[in-house]
């Protein structure tokens, strides 16, 4: 059913992106993230860096690879699950989680990326579960 709504828990998601815009914007997005990496040793915390660049980069390419493979709606639904799987980590200092940070900082752009509608994303961010951190109860 290419170009109708697909339920994504409360919202639909109907939108038919050009498989070739998708992946250009992804490519764009990916060199940014490759431009950080370069630049990591002139960062004040250059190992965060580093690995938030390279999370950034590995959902880039996960979703351009796939991005040539599905449709948009598929590309776009599997960015909400990864999105919607990412522990919540909103309170934690900028350099405590450069991976989940990196990878959901990548994914909000993606969001930018194919003009998806901010319900959407809301409605996946409020499933994330918290980060368990070691010495809780």
């Amino acid at each position: 059913m290419k170009g109708q709504p697909r339920d994504v828990g409360a919202a639909k998601v109907g939108m038919n992106i050009a498989p070739d815009v998708l992946v250009n914007g992804l490519k764009r997005y990916r060199r940014i993230a490759k431009q950080d990496l370069l630049a990591t040793s002139l960062s004040a915390h250059p190992e965060a860096a580093q690995i938030h660049a390279e999370a950034r980069r590995e959902v880039y390419a996960e979703l351009a690879e796939r991005a040539q493979t599905l449709s948009s709606d598929a590309v776009i639904l599997h960015a909400l699950e990864l999105y919607t799987a990412l522990p919540f980590v909103s309170g934690c200092a900028p350099l405590e989680q450069p991976f989940i940070q990196g990878r959901e900082q990548a994914l909000e752009n993606f969001f930018v990326l194919v003009g998806l509608e901010p319900k959407i994303r809301r409605n996946a961010r409020s499933k994330r579960k918290q980060l368990e951190t070691r010495g809780q109860a």
